[in-house]
């Protein structure tokens, strides 16, 4: 039955969102899906957490997770079909988590002050831009070693950051085309024309216009 399943607190195009869709996705797990508006917070949504944060996954047990790696982690544990979490060659899990905490106390933190030096046309965009490529440049050098991030095969630090590198590319579109790093840009357009991508970013029906319930999830009929 439907009510049974998790719930999912969404929107659109937050990459935490992104990545815990993403994640759910290739977990091969249903969830039911209810899409927000930040300056419209569901009132069930609120009831069961003050944070008021996407995104948020609701579990069968009224168990409330409200961080998005602790989504990610929680869906593949279990199920992983893909080997996500423990890809052959890649680095220990704890490990790969310290990167990617790494990455979200410093390089979204940059990706998000590029963005506002580009929105309000700020002297520092470049200086900005360069405080992210720190970043992109041992993603670069990673990539240069292996087709993923931590190994031949894709992993769970991959699929965490994408989301947040395709937000980087999208600030100065011109500039990114042009950047020194092919590798970084051929593995995020994997991502971009694929298949999953177009289904994590289908667009839905806001919760609060109609309070149905939507299926999420790469489910085999």
């Amino acid at each position: 039955m439907l009510s049974k399943l998790p719930v999912l607190y969404s929107l659109q195009h937050c990459p935490y969102a992104m990545r815990a869709r993403i994640a759910i996705f290739r977990s091969k797990q249903a969830v039911l899906i209810r899409a927000i508006k930040l300056n419209n917070k569901p009132p069930e949504m609120l009831a069961l957490s003050t944070k008021g944060t996407v995104p948020m996954l609701v579990l069968s047990n009224g168990t409330v997770i409200e961080e998005s790696l602790d989504i990610m982690l929680q869906v593949l544990k279990e199920s992983d079909p893909d080997h996500l979490l423990t890809a052959q060659g890649q680095l220990p899990l704890i490990e790969i988590i310290s990167i990617i905490e790494e990455f979200e106390q410093h390089f979204f933190v940059a990706v998000e002050a590029y963005k506002c030096a580009k929105r309000y046309q700020e002297t520092n965009i470049v200086e900005c831009r360069q405080a992210c490529e720190v970043y992109l440049q041992k993603l670069e050098d990673r990539l240069s070693k292996h087709a993923f991030l931590t190994s031949e095969r894709e992993g769970l630090l991959d699929i965490a950051l994408m989301p947040f590198v395709r937000q980087f590319s999208k600030v100065e579109r011109q500039w990114y085309q042009q950047s020194p790093y092919p590798k970084l840009r051929a593995w995020l357009n994997s991502y971009l024309q694929s298949p999953m991508f177009t289904k994590v970013m289908a667009k839905h029906e806001l919760w609060v216009d109609g309070h149905r319930d939507i299926l999420f999830g790469d489910i085999k009929k």
